[in-house]
């Protein structure tokens, strides 16, 4: 049997090693011994907490030397004198802007797909031909502000590309219509 030293509860379970009342760590009592850990040898296993060892005080902060910055920040060379200081923890690259090239890309290949229907294309295909030209000329004037030169080349040949098979085909059923072979 073990018995709670805080609330006294009993148990007679000796798997249960801690009061359900209380949390405490339960001691056997003295008529019963505890088990052993190896056959036929004593154990050294002893219910008791370990004793409490206290270390040295926690070192004090002297805050009393803490003195405030002299003055503010010198503002960087070009930027207003009032406006916020920006600083970063960890070097900030900016990537490229490719918004164009992707919308042209997008639009090239919406040509493609769904421009066959209704002849929506004859409107998606222009338009990725323009903004991809637009794109091309933003990265031939500032390459490291603007990327996506590849999507920008992609979406202006898939809508040209389109362009061209749908006037195929109006040439095609209009040479048809004036053969006089579809009526």
């Amino acid at each position: 049997m073990k018995k709670c030293p805080r609330c006294g509860q009993t148990y007679t379970d000796s798997n249960v090693n801690f009061c359900f009342n209380d949390g405490e760590l339960l001691s056997y009592l003295a008529d019963d011994a505890p088990p052993t850990l190896l056959k036929n040898r004593p154990s050294t296993f002893v219910d008791d907490a370990p004793e409490t060892e206290f270390f040295n005080q926690p070192r004090a902060t002297n805050v009393t030397n803490w003195q405030p910055q002299a003055a503010p920040p010198v503002p960087r060379q070009g930027q207003p004198a009032n406006s916020p200081q920006i600083f970063s923890q960890y070097p900030v690259t900016v990537s490229p802007n490719q918004t164009l090239a992707i919308v042209s890309l997008g639009l090239g290949i919406g040509s493609m797909t769904i421009g066959w229907c209704c002849s929506l294309g004859l409107l998606l295909s222009p338009a990725a031909i323009v903004t991809g030209t637009i794109a091309l000329l933003q990265i031939k004037k500032d390459s490291t502000a603007n990327g996506g030169r590849g999507m920008a080349i992609a979406g202006i040949v898939v809508g040209s590309v389109f362009l061209a098979c749908y006037l195929l085909i109006i040439i095609i059923y209009g040479i048809g219509f004036l053969l006089g072979g579809f009526r």
